[in-house]
């Protein structure tokens, strides 16, 4: 695999811990929170051998947000949270900005 590849499976991992972390009760359920740990030391892992050979800060840049990215829209279909149009708006941004790093 690539090492974009890696940043883009990284990324897509975050959608496991991140709401983990809120279903862990500040790490006070126990389930959860060893479940929120091993999921987030995945995506840590995958970024480490991505950035054996990209820039820090872009692989950086783009970990984080497709992470946002995925995990925004999994929560609307999950969760049911509200897909409102600046919601929307501010996920292409965070997809735009992506992008132009990943190609610049």
């Amino acid at each position: 695999m690539t090492p974009w590849g890696i940043v883009a499976v990284a990324g897509l991992m975050e959608t496991g811990w991140a709401p983990g972390l809120k279903r862990s009760d500040s790490f006070t359920g126990s389930w959860p929170s060893v479940v929120t740990v091993v999921l987030a030391l995945g995506p840590f892992w995958l970024l480490s051998r991505a950035m054996k050979t990209l820039p820090v800060g872009t692989a950086y840049a783009v970990w984080v947000g497709t992470g946002a990215v995925a995990t925004a829209v999994a929560e609307v279909f999950r969760f049911n949270e509200p897909a409102f149009a600046m919601r929307v708006a501010g996920i292409g941004l965070i997809i735009a900005g992506i992008s132009a790093l990943k190609f610049a």
